[in-house]
Order: C-alpha cells, then sequence, then structure tokens
C-alpha cells in the first residue's frame, strides 16, 4: 500500500502512528549517545530534517514519555535492547527558538524569556517536591512569574538543576533553531548584544 509523503511534518510520533513515509534515521540516538559528547551542533542544509530528529530524540529519552516505547519498535534502534531502557528515562528540556524574529534586542530577548517561562511552568511539579529549598521555591515562582533579562541568564541552568537533582539524572537540553534570532540579529544591528546574551545562557 502507497504511503502518504508528507511535507513540514515536525511531530514524531505523528508520522509514526499515520503511517507517514519516514526515512528512518533512528540510528542516530546511538550514535549520538555513544560518542559521550557534552555538547554537539548540527549544522546541515535547510529542511534537512533537524527540527524532526530533534523532536524523534525528545520522544526516545524524555520521561514525559516513558509511555512511548511502541513508536520506535519498528526502526533500526528498537534492534538495540540495551536502548529499550534508555526510552523514556531522561528529563529533557527541548526549547525552540525557530519563532524569534524580531528586529531589535528588547524584543528579542522578551520573546526567549517567555520560552524559559514556559519552561518552567511545565516543570511546576517541582516545587511541590522536597528537592528545592524554600529560597529556591521562591526564586522558581519568581520566573514563573516575572522574569527579566539579568536573571534569565542563569533560569535556563537553575531549572537543569532542579531537573537534575529531582531525578538523580543528568538533563539533555535540545535546542532548535538557535540561529535563528541570531541571523536576525545579524541583519538588524544588534549582532554583538545577542552573542553576548546567548553566551551567557547557553554556558553551563
Amino acid at each position: 500500500m502507497a504511503r502518504t509523503v508528507g511535507i513540514g511534518i515536525q511531530d514524531f510520533e505523528k508520522i509514526v502512528i499515520n503511517n507517514i513515509f519516514y526515512v528512518d534515521k533512528t540510528h542516530f540516538i546511538k550514535e549520538w549517545w555513544e560518542s559521550g559528547d557534552d555538547v554537539t551542533l548540527i549544522t546541515r542544509p535547510r529542511r534537512f530534517g533537524k527540527t524532526l530528529n530533534m523532536n524523534m530524540l525528545e520522544y526516545f529519552f524524555s520521561i514525559r514519555y516513558a509511555n512511548k516505547g511502541k513508536l520506535f519498535e519498528k526502526f533500526s534502534i528498537w534492534k538495540e535492547e540495551a536502548y529499550h531502557k534508555l526510552q523514556g528515562s531522561y528529563p529533557v528540556i527541548s526549547l525552540s527558538f525557530a519563532n524569534v524574529k524580531e528586529r531589535d534586542y528588547e524584543t528579542t530577548v522578551y520573546r526567549i524569556i517567555q520560552i524559559l517561562m514556559k519552561q518552567y511552568e511545565k516543570c511546576s511539579f517541582l516545587k511541590l517536591s522536597n528537592v528545592l529549598s524554600d529560597s529556591e521555591k521562591i526564586y522558581f515562582d519568581k520566573v514563573t512569574k516575572e522574569l527579566n533579562e539579568q536573571d534569565a541568564p542563569m533560569a535556563l541552568h537553575q531549572l537543569s538543576d532542579y531537573l537534575c537533582r529531582y531525578y538523580d539524572k543528568k538533563v539533555i537540553i535540545l535546542l532548535d533553531e538557535y540561529d535563528t534570532p541570531m541571523q536576525e540579529a545579524y541583519v538588524y544591528g544588534f549582532w554583538d548584544e545577542l552573542v553576548s546574551f546567548t553566551r551567557s545562557l547557553l554556558y553551563f
């Protein structure tokens, strides 16, 4: 039976469930995991499938998708039995700057801050745990409600630390379209400012 060739679909689960034509790239999971790199930068031509691959990684590793192992059963990664236990076993922070296309520094930073605040909202369960101290809970509430430019560079680091302590595992951070706001910064003349902010944000 002919399979549909989806255009622009960037959700791995949707592709699998709807039996949409998909070139199996799940071996990348094994290749990336066994490289042991702390940081991996993936640069490829446009429309090469980077976003879909990032989404695939999130479905594979994220604790949020611990019950999604069946999505991978017909792909090459599932032939590696050792990887069955890895599926759905890590805290994952997934970010995308794809829609951060502003023409000035202030608005760009504001949009990135909104993305960070949304991540804190998704992890609000941390406030109910015993992992956070009283002062950390106050900080968590502050970030959720009103995060400023001065505190933003540490927000991702802090959330990663909280999740690491909660799950007793290192956190996987996936950042898609990191270069989109950088391209706008270059075009509209605030490159140096945004480079400084982004460097602080991603420094661990």
